[in-house]
């Protein structure tokens, strides 16, 4: 009895003190400070929403870019000037696309955190809408971080493992494709509880649907060159996202947003932007209404030609987008003209009429690109523009269409143009890059791809051992190409 009366006692002791325990545990969380796990998802997705526009699609990513599709020429006596030059060690440092590499992820990391508490077990089990709409914002994020760095970190990632492997793109791919799916799928389910929180579609899930198809659309066209059968599911799918009504998927700096976009601050803060000859001679040459604005004068009548060392030293002088100047344009993730020619270019690719959506992608962004200018371009111009271009459409229409997809997308789009260059190649592509520098004695300075971020390269040896040492390092950018490129 005695034994069994002092065994009561010490259980009684250790389920007090484990009680305790767990009672001062609670006593010393901050219930006014949330953490992450705690908050519901919806307040997680203004964030995804303005980094996806401003870091990740819209970032330091397609400044660099610009000047490698030579949609804008590098000017400023900075980064942007050894850019047009193709400085090897600012091509393929580590340091260079660090921050965005790491903003990428961060964004990423809120996505993940989003569709874990809106799947099953969550706190917000049963909110499909919020989940569709993460899974589309993951999709275009991994996108990005695939199509410009090629094999990634992925499958590992947000496991708490200190050193993710990496995983080929075509893996990565199939997994933005699953998002994809799923997020229409979730989406079609509809629901309201994003509200306000969406800051981009007020929550319209019919909206979120039609951007769901377009994005298929986009990604499916990426891995035509891998995979030619793909043609006709990326005209289906765009077709669905016009059905649907797919007007584009802007950031509106003035719906929740009060800075000005991405474009304009880095812009006025630098002034490492200017027109390129390259697409101010396209236009000259179609008597482009979009010529002017394109091409705006800002205190001299100086045309950046691609890899201009003195060109490139200058700065506030090179001539400029007039776009820039106008801090309340909006940020595009995903545009109307792109799926229109998304849509005609597969068309064309199946010996089909692609004149209908050609013209409506063209008309689209003149319009467009008249307004952010702080102009207008009336139908009846935008009408004469097509009909001055209609021959050289008839001459070749795939051509065309892709040339005008490249003037179209000088306006923010340049990633995926830079996407479309190697999808297609550079020597077959229309638009001829004359950049001098993207050769030397020493070989190709045109990157395949962007170098990963330093963050990783120092930190994990899966992605110090893919970059590379000594001077090998970061040199893969030139010889080994994306998995998706012809």
């Amino acid at each position: 009895m005695k034994i069994k009366y002092l065994f009561g006692i010490a259980l009684a002791t250790m389920l007090y003190s484990s009680c305790s325990e767990d009672m001062m545990d609670r006593i010393n969380e901050d219930e006014t400070s949330k953490t992450a796990d705690r908050v519901g998802a919806k307040f997680q997705l203004t964030d995804a929403e303005v980094a996806t526009a401003y870091s990740v699609v819209n970032g330091a990513y397609a400044w660099y870019v610009s000047s490698y599709t030579e949609q804008l020429f590098g000017t400023g006596n900075n980064q942007l000037l050894k850019i047009e030059q193709r400085t090897v060690s600012e091509l393929a440092g580590a340091t260079t696309f660090n921050n965005e590499w790491n903003s990428t992820y961060s964004n990423l990391m809120n996505l993940t955190q989003m569709i874990e508490k809106c799947s099953a077990g969550g706190i917000d089990e049963g909110r499909n809408d919020l989940l569709g709409m993460a899974q589309l914002l993951a999709a275009i994020n991994w996108g990005v971080l695939t199509d410009l760095h090629g094999d990634i970190p992925f499958s590992e990632c947000f496991q708490g493992i200190s050193a993710p492997k990496i995983d080929t793109q075509e893996t990565v791919y199939n997994a933005i494709f699953q998002l994809i799916d799923d997020g229409i799928a979730n989406l079609s389910e509809g629901g309201n509880n994003a509200g306000e929180q969406d800051i981009i579609y007020g929550g319209d899930t019919d909206k979120w649907l039609a951007l769901g198809y377009a994005l298929k659309a986009r990604y499916l066209l990426h891995t035509a060159s891998r995979n030619p059968g793909v043609i006709s599911q990326v005209e289906e799918a765009a077709q669905n996202a016009i059905e649907l009504g797919f007007e584009g998927f802007y950031l509106d700096m003035f719906n929740g947003v009060t800075a000005d976009n991405a474009w304009s601050a880095y812009q006025w803060s630098r002034y490492y932007i200017g027109s390129s000859k390259t697409v101010d001679d396209l236009m000259l040459e179609r008597e482009d209404p979009r010529e002017p604005f394109y091409n705006m004068s800002i205190g001299g009548d100086v045309i950046g030609v691609p890899g201009s060392t003195e060109l490139a030293s200058l700065t506030q002088t090179v001539n400029e987008p007039a776009w820039l100047e106008n801090g309340a344009a909006n940020l595009a993730i995903m545009s109307e003209s792109e799926l229109y020619f998304i849509l005609a270019e597969a068309q064309a690719l199946q010996g089909k009429d692609a004149k209908e959506a050609f013209e409506t992608a063209v008309s689209s962004n003149v319009a467009e690109y008249a307004a952010i200018s702080g102009e207008a371009i009336a139908d009846e111009d935008i009408t004469a523009y097509l009909e001055n271009i209609a021959p050289l459409y008839e001459a070749d229409a795939l051509k065309e269409i892709r040339i005008q997809k490249y003037l179209a997308q000088t306006r923010g789009e340049v990633i995926e143009t830079y996407n479309d260059m190697r999808r297609i190649g550079l020597d077959e592509y229309p638009v001829k890059m004359t950049n001098p520098n993207n050769n030397s004695s020493a070989g190709n300075r045109w990157p395949n791809m962007l170098p990963y971020g330093d963050s990783d390269v120092v930190s994990n040896p899966n992605v110090a051992a893919a970059f590379g040492s000594g001077n090998d390092a970061g040199m893969y950018i030139f010889s080994s190409k994306v998995w998706w490129a012809k």
